[in-house]
């Protein structure tokens, strides 16, 4: 049997005994959480001069430039035995929009920077360090309100290996992230901001196991350049 798989048997033990959050460093063990953006987010973004670009632990997946998988650094897992939240520290995507001003020919960039994101799957939320260009840190900003489409299913193999997978879907921009987006990016006009609101982002689909993840990776936090 393997040490790792031997760790978490007894984390669940422990536990379950104990009836207590119970935090899952998941550095050294197999995880991703990939972010694929929707075609509707897809023409939001192109339409208003808009584009991604991976920072930290992100990274790009394919060719097309709106797909992302993010390194699962922790899961925690409360006292009825269930998934509380997971997260991703040190990934982080920077929002990025240039625009050309008519008067003066300059091209005028803007952006905000989502970092260190957190599924929170009580609240049904996602959330990040948001960081708006030249702006103040907002630490663990309600981003996105999501749907569970594919509940994590965990499997079991002989040694006790575990793998799981998840689907996360109808990634709708909260309330306040509308309003933070609209000032970080300088968006205006009631059927852009409609759209803003309204759009699905995409899909959020976690992929984990206790595998092994060499080398490890960094939970370190991303932190913006000023």
């Amino acid at each position: 049997m393997k040490l790792r798989s031997i760790s978490f048997a007894a984390a669940t033990l422990v536990l379950a005994a104990s009836a207590n959050a119970l935090t899952i460093d998941w550095t050294k063990m197999q995880g991703t959480s990939r972010l694929d953006f929707s075609a509707n987010a897809i023409s939001l973004f192109q339409a208003n001069g808009g584009k991604l670009v991976a920072l930290g632990n992100t990274t790009p997946v394919g060719t097309s430039a709106w797909s992302f998988s993010l390194p699962i650094t922790s899961i925690e897992i409360n006292g009825s035995l269930k998934v509380a939240s997971g997260q991703a520290s040190g990934s982080a995507l920077d929002i990025v929009r240039r625009t050309l001003d008519e008067d003066t020919g300059e091209v005028i960039t803007s952006g905000i920077v989502l970092a260190n994101f957190k599924l929170d799957y009580i609240a049904k939320k996602v959330l990040a360090d948001a960081t708006p260009r030249g702006g103040a840190t907002q630490a663990m900003f309600a981003v996105y309100d999501f749907n569970v489409a594919t509940p994590l299913a965990l499997k079991y193999k002989f040694p006790l290996t575990v793998t799981g997978h998840e689907v996360l879907d109808k990634m709708i921009l909260t309330p306040a992230a509308v309003n933070l987006f609209a000032s970080s990016l300088g968006l205006s006009g009631d059927a852009v901001l409609n759209l803003v609101a309204t759009t699905d982002f995409g899909t959020l689909t976690q992929d984990i196991s206790t595998n092994a993840r060499k080398p490890a990776v960094s939970k370190t936090p991303y932190v913006p350049a000023p």
